[in-house]
C-alpha cells in the first residue's frame, strides 16, 4: 500500500486519523480487530513505533482496546462516540465559519436555509 504522507503533520497523527475514518465509515467494525502494528508498519513502510503511538492514542481516547495475546480491537460504542464528537466539532467550528462566510458574501440567510433544507445545495428554481 502507498500513502502520501503530509510533511506538515506527524505520520502517527495521520495514521490515527485514517483509523478514525475507517471506524466512522464502518471499514473497521466495532468488536473487530484492526490490522496489527507489524502489518500496518509493513503495508505503509513506516516504523512500528509510529504505528504503536497512533494506536496508543486511540486506546487512550477509548476507541480501541488491547486484548492480551489477540491484538487491538475497535471498542463497542466507538462509532457513536466518534459521531458525537464530530457533530460537536462541526457545530463549534464549521457552522460559525459557514455563517460568517454567508454574512460576508451578503447572502440572504433565509435563502441559504432553504438550500440546506432542500438538502441538495440547489434552489427549486435552478
Amino acid at each position: 500500500m502507498s500513502v502520501e504522507w503530509n510533511d506538515n503533520q506527524p505520520i502517527y497523527k495521520q495514521l490515527r486519523d485514517m483509523v478514525v475514518e475507517r471506524v466512522m465509515d464502518g471499514s473497521f467494525p466495532e468488536g473487530e480487530a484492526v490490522p496489527s502494528v507489524r502489518q500496518v508498519a509493513a503495508d505503509y513502510q513506516i516504523n512500528h513505533l509510529t504505528v504503536g503511538k497512533a494506536y496508543q492514542e486511540l486506546v487512550d481516547i477509548g476507541l480501541l482496546e488491547k486484548r492480551r495475546g489477540l491484538g487491538m480491537f475497535v471498542r463497542s460504542g466507538a462509532r457513536d462516540s466518534l459521531t458525537e464528537n464530530e457533530q460537536r466539532r462541526f457545530i463549534k467550528q464549521e457552522v460559525p465559519a459557514f455563517v460568517n462566510r454567508v454574512h460576508k458574501l451578503g447572502m440572504d440567510m433565509n435563502w441559504v436555509a432553504q438550500l440546506l433544507l432542500n438538502g441538495r445545495g440547489e434552489t427549486a428554481d435552478e
